[in-house]
């Protein structure tokens, strides 16, 4: 819970603070944009929320955080707000929320399928979450980007008796996963979902790809909000930056709309926008 007394002094008047106790994981500037902005290395508020709809997506950032950094001077109602969650994307896509201190505040996501629903990394394990996967069916499969966003994939596929998927070279974070994907070449595992393997962020990183609409990202790329366009960092790539660029390569042979990141603003363009953003980001990294 965040604390009036680390309320950092750049956060203007008002109900909504953010605490010193902020990790800069970017969680509230994704949620609630026109609440939450950057500021050195960590986020603060920059106006507060003036219609019903902001103030709400403000709550929700407060429910994600996951280093309870973001308060009220008053109790709020942050209580009834919690049900949003998993927030709807699109179709049958959703946002758990609810991010993990475990993955660095990393985002996670829910996929409801007829032949068994998935989770997309990890968010915190929590009564809340568990319940509203109960009442969707359960969880079948969980896949695991890369070791940095399991957080608490352990929990909910022992709660689920879920078959966890990983690469072989991310093993060490679940050295009990039931599933291990090897090599560098698209593993499809059922019609609507292929595992493409993208390393570079780390040596066995993978991207899911989700009835050619949806690419679940992990610490790839994301979508950059300052610059309006994709964007790949070398400064968060651990393993090989030439590696992460033919990865990025890589995906211009797919055809798809979103692009959900575990770190990053997502974005949703048409097929050919996609396309264009992927030759721009393609162009840049060969410099």
């Amino acid at each position: 819970m965040a604390n009036l007394k680390k309320r950092l002094p750049e956060n203007v008047s008002g109900e909504f603070f953010v605490d010193s106790t902020c990790i800069d994981c970017d969680t509230c500037r994704q949620i609630a944009p026109t609440v939450f902005a950057e500021s050195d290395d960590y986020s603060y508020v920059y106006a507060q929320p003036q219609t019903e709809t902001n103030n709400r997506l403000a709550l929700q950032a407060l429910l994600s955080c996951p280093t309870g950094s973001i308060g009220t001077l008053h109790k709020n109602n942050a209580s009834a707000v919690m049900a949003d969650f998993p927030v709807l994307i699109e179709g049958s896509v959703y946002y758990c929320g609810f991010n993990s201190p475990k993955s660095y505040g990393g985002n996670s996501y829910f996929i409801k399928h007829p032949q068994g629903n998935w989770l997309v990394d990890s968010p915190k394990f929590l009564p809340h979450l568990v319940k509203q996967f109960e009442k969707q069916g359960g969880l079948r499969y969980i896949f695991l980007t890369h070791r940095d966003d399991v957080a608490e994939a352990q929990k909910y596929a022992e709660y689920f008796d879920s078959e966890r998927i990983i690469h072989k070279f991310e093993i060490s974070a679940q050295p009990d996963a039931e599933r291990v994907i090897e090599g560098t070449e698209p593993v499809t595992i059922l019609k609507d979902f292929v595992i493409i393997p993208t390393p570079g962020h780390t040596r066995g990183h993978c991207v899911l790809l989700f009835q050619n609409k949806f690419l679940f990202t992990g610490d790839h790329l994301s979508w950059s909000r300052s610059q309006l366009q994709l964007s790949s960092s070398e400064d968060y790539c651990w393993y090989s930056w030439e590696e992460q660029k033919k990865s990025i390569q890589k995906l211009l042979s797919y055809s798809f709309e979103w692009v959900l990141p575990g770190h990053g603003q997502r974005v949703h363009l048409s097929p050919k926008e996609m396309n264009e953003e992927f030759e721009k980001i393609v162009a840049f990294i060969k410099v």
